[in-house]
C-alpha cells in the first residue's frame, strides 16, 4: 500500500514532526556518536535529522520503493546511513544493538505489542525511545468521508491514533519502558486550493489512493463527493484549504 501514490508528499508535510521526534530523543541523551534506528522509516525523515546530529543511523522499512527514496536523499544530503528492508516488528537486527530508537507515524501503524516487544529487544538498557504518533480528533477532513460512504474500517484490536491517547501509551510501555512522556503538538495541513487538497487524497497520499483504488466506478465517486464536502469548510478567503491536525510526541527509556 505505502508504494501506491506519492508517499513523499505526505513525508514532506510531517518531516517538521520528524524533526521534533528526533530533538525529543536527543533530549534524553546526546545523539551525536549514538547508535540510533528509526523504525517504519519510509523514505527517512527522521534517520536523515538524527543523521545530521552526529548518530550513526540505521533506517528500516518494509517497502522497498520508500527505502530507495530514502537512500537517495541521504546520499544526496551526504549521510551515510545503513538502510534494512524489513518489518518494524521483525527486523533481523542484533538485541541490544541500539541507544535509540526513533519513528515519525510510523510504528503505530503496526500491532503494539509485537512492536513494543521489538524495539525493548534492540533498545540497550536504559536506550531511548521517541515516536510521533497522531492524536484522535473531532472531525478529520481526511478520515471522516471514509467513515461516511464505508462504514468504519474492519476492527484489528487497536488503531494507530490510540497511541495518542497518554493513558493508552503508558500502558503499552510500563512492562519494558519508564519514565514515559507525551507532549501534544498541532500540525497545520495546507493546500493552495480545493482541488489540491482533492488530488492529494485521490492521486498522492498512499492510503487514500490504495483505497480509491479499490472501489468500484460508484462509491469512487461518492467518496470523492464527501471528500470535497469535509474539505470544503476549510476553504480560506484567499481559496486555500488549511485545517489543524494534533498529535503527540512520546518518550521513554528502557528499562
Amino acid at each position: 500500500m505505502w508504494a501506491g501514490g506519492r508517499y513523499e508528499a505526505v513525508a514532506d508535510r510531517i518531516a517538521v514532526i520528524a524533526g521534533e521526534t528526533v530533538a525529543a530523543a536527543e533530549r534524553r541523551r546526546s545523539l551525536h556518536g549514538a547508535t540510533l534506528v528509526d523504525l517504519a522509516c519510509g523514505t527517512g525523515s527522521a534517520a536523515l535529522a538524527a543523521a545530521g546530529r552526529g548518530a550513526v543511523v540505521t533506517g528500516v522499512d518494509l517497502t522497498p520503493e520508500l527505502v530507495a527514496i530514502a537512500e537517495r536523499k541521504a546520499r544526496s544530503a551526504g549521510h551515510d546511513v545503513t538502510w534494512v528492508v524489513a518489518d518494524a516488528t521483525e527486523t533481523t537486527l542484533p538485541a541490544q544493538s541500539f541507544d535509540a530508537a526513533v519513528s515519525n507515524m510510523g510504528v503505530i501503524f503496526v500491532e503494539p505489542r509485537r512492536q513494543v516487544a521489538e524495539i525493548a529487544r534492540v533498545l540497550k538498557p536504559a536506550g531511548v525511545l521517541a515516536f510521533s504518533a497522531w492524536v484522535r480528533n473531532d472531525g478529520n477532513p481526511f478520515f471522516d468521508p471514509i467513515v461516511e460512504v464505508l462504514g468504519p474500517p474492519p476492527d484489528r484490536g487497536f488503531t494507530p491514533d490510540q497511541w495518542g491517547d497518554p493513558a493508552v501509551a503508558r500502558d503499552r510501555l510500563a512492562a519494558d519502558f519508564t519514565d514515559v512522556e507525551v507532549d501534544d503538538g498541532m500540525l497545520v495541513w495546507a493546500f493552495d486550493s480545493l482541488d489540491a487538497a482533492r488530488h492529494f487524497v485521490r492521486h498522492e497520499s498512499p492510503m487514500h489512493v490504495d483505497l480509491f483504488g479499490r472501489l468500484g466506478g460508484d462509491q469512487h465517486d461518492r467518496l470523492l463527493a464527501a471528500f470535497t464536502e469535509a474539505l470544503t469548510p476549510h476553504v480560506g478567503d484567499d481559496g486555500g484549504v488549511r485545517f489543524d491536525a494534533p498529535y503527540a510526541v512520546i518518550t521513554a527509556n528502557r528499562r
